[in-house]
């Protein structure tokens, strides 16, 4: 059966809203949201009709679409699904799926190699798994890095939308150091995922408010506020990662140079496999080689330096080694043994 673009997005859209269960959502709130997404793709602002979202809610209820959405109606007012972990992303790709996916991976596959087009790698090679693992009914070959249990990933998309609209949200978050959560209105600037945690930089609405990072998993609800949206006119935002590893710093904080040694037997994989994309080689010696990278100094890199143990030596800078040596001898105290 076609689809016009529309109503995928407003499917996708009422997906979206019943997957988030920290909200209950009443038909007025998915025509909202069916409207702001139509406005977001098209800068349609003719809104949605109630009787276009009852229809849609009752074509992914049936199996015309190979949907079957679990929808269910509680206390007579309030939509949401009866199976918490369904999405229609999640349900088996159909006939006429596979042949559109067949056809992106075909036209994705001639800009592989090219250098512009490197992210498109493996997106290329999932997209070739899929198709494969689909029509053999067999095991994907491919095993990429993910984690399932992560929290958090219901706002990615909320944020993502704010971000693109230029919108406030008033987030209720709780760090792992605080006792109890707080709200704020927050104006994001950029979404930044790292070893699949995802995170949000962007400025909260205080007084004398600075830069901040937020992790998704810590956000316990999100809000739209109709407050000013706080522009960005201070970070490059396209190279403001570029000078460390993870994501925690300050727009003030400048790169210094890390030196550390690497045994012979771990040396190649160091090479294979750069700590950060400034590293360079400074000397190759019979027991290892020493390298050298440009970044600020933050908990991510003393993390991933005393992640190689005893394979590793920090040289410099002496604030660094000296960081390290402490954490090392906390180590140590914690089997028992004492700095001699």
């Amino acid at each position: 059966m076609p689809i016009n673009r529309n109503a995928l997005i407003r499917y996708r859209t009422i997906d979206q809203c019943l997957q988030n269960r920290f909200k209950k959502w009443t038909l007025e709130d998915l025509i909202e949201a069916c409207s702001d997404a139509i406005y977001e793709y098209h800068g349609i602002d003719t809104g949605v009709s109630r009787r276009t979202v009852q229809a849609d809610i009752a074509m992914m209820r049936s199996n015309k679409l190979g949907y079957e959405a679990p929808i269910v109606v509680v206390d007579k007012k309030y939509y949401t699904y009866s199976d918490k972990n369904y999405s229609i992303t999640s349900i088996p790709l159909n006939q006429q799926d596979m042949e559109v996916l067949s056809e992106v991976s075909g036209l994705l596959k001639q800009f592989k190699g090219l250098n512009h087009f490197t992210d498109l790698n493996e997106l290329v090679s999932k997209l070739e798994d899929k198709i494969y693992s689909q029509k053999t009914q067999s095991t994907p070959v491919i095993d990429f890095e993910k984690n399932d249990d992560l929290k958090g990933l219901e706002w990615l998309e909320v944020i993502r939308k704010a971000i693109a609209a230029k919108k406030t949200i008033c987030i209720t978050y709780q760090s792992f150091k605080a006792r109890e959560a707080s709200s704020f209105c927050f104006s994001g600037y950029l979404l930044k995922e790292y070893r699949n945690r995802w995170f949000v930089l962007g400025m909260p609405h205080k007084r004398n408010a600075h830069i901040m990072n937020l992790a998704l998993d810590r956000i316990q609800a999100v809000e739209e506020r109709e407050e000013p949206y706080r522009e960005n006119r201070t970070l490059d935002l396209a190279t403001y990662y570029d000078n460390c590893i993870g994501v925690t710093k300050t727009p003030d904080q400048r790169e210094c140079e890390v030196v550390f040694w690497i045994d012979a037997d771990n040396a190649p994989y160091v090479i294979t496999k750069p700590l950060h994309h400034t590293q360079k080689l400074l000397s190759d010696q019979d027991n290892g080689k020493i390298f050298s990278i440009k970044v600020i100094l933050n908990f991510e890199l003393e993390r991933e330096l005393l992640g190689f143990g005893a394979k590793i030596k920090v040289l410099g800078p002496k604030i660094l080694v000296k960081q390290i040596k402490q954490q090392l001898v906390k180590a140590l105290e914690r089997y028992g043994v004492k700095e001699t």
